[in-house]
């Protein structure tokens, strides 16, 4: 059988990709495969991202599987991190993706981020090197297809206080002002900011704007009394430190 008016995109038979008789639902799984049953089975652990967001997510919404929109949201943000990261707006841009479920995600990750916060703030990890900065930010930017710019906030004795993000650029550029990145900082009471970005590209060299850019958040650094300690450029296992590099 054929689906189809004049004047239509292309028709679609019926069984092909496409149709809404191809459409695989959740009652098309079987229960003892379904993302909350294996849950429940083997742990959270064994589950895959896509699992773990289609548990989160609970149910689809406008004859859209919910495994389907858990798979949309891997898709147009390439990781779980780069999903973490996003806005309420930019969540609701996927489709299946409303204002309740835009804000079960950001709750879910804000009480990861928590969660990692109050555990790095029982037994502060010590981030004195580029290598060991680079070991910290390296899951939470290698994968990503835009640019991110991260903070790293270290107490006197270089021990990680928490890390932020300040922005998502393009797939070629970030932006970030000295105002974003030394904000948490004075709240915090930081005594060095260590600050992040990743190159899509993977070339870990630093460009023209982030030369000017590291300049700029030194002398702003400096009118605050917190020193910029590092700027680290992470391009998948390779790593540029300017404070290495003798440019800080």
């Amino acid at each position: 059988m054929t689906y189809g008016v004049p004047g239509s995109s292309p028709l679609i038979e019926e069984g092909q990709p496409g149709s809404r008789h191809n459409r695989h639902t959740m009652r098309d799984t079987p229960p003892q495969e379904r993302p909350r049953e294996r849950l429940m089975r083997y742990g959270a652990d064994k589950l895959s991202g896509e699992e773990l967001l289609s548990v989160l997510i609970s149910r689809g919404t406008g004859g859209m599987p919910v495994r389907e929109i858990a798979h949309e949201l891997i898709i147009a943000f390439g990781s779980l991190a780069a999903i973490a990261d996003a806005t309420i707006e930019q969540l609701k841009r996927i489709r299946g993706i409303g204002p309740a479920k835009a804000c079960q995600l950001k709750a879910a990750f804000e009480i990861a981020r928590r969660y990692e916060e109050s555990l790095s703030g029982e037994e502060r990890v010590e981030l004195a090197s580029a290598a060991a900065i680079a070991r910290h930010i390296r899951p939470r930017l290698q994968d990503r297809r835009k640019e991110c710019f991260f903070t790293i906030l270290l107490d006197s004795r270089q021990r990680h206080i928490r890390t932020d993000v300040v922005s998502v650029g393009s797939l070629e550029t970030t932006l970030a002002h000295p105002r974003e990145v030394y904000d948490a900082a004075v709240r915090d009471k930081a005594s060095t900011v260590v600050v992040a970005h990743n190159h899509p590209s993977g070339d870990p060299a630093p460009s023209d704007e982030d030369v000017r850019l590291t300049r700029r958040l030194v002398e702003a650094g400096r009118v605050l009394g917190i020193m910029l300690r590092d700027h680290v450029i992470i391009a998948g296992s390779k790593y540029y430190s300017f404070r290495e590099s003798a440019l800080i």
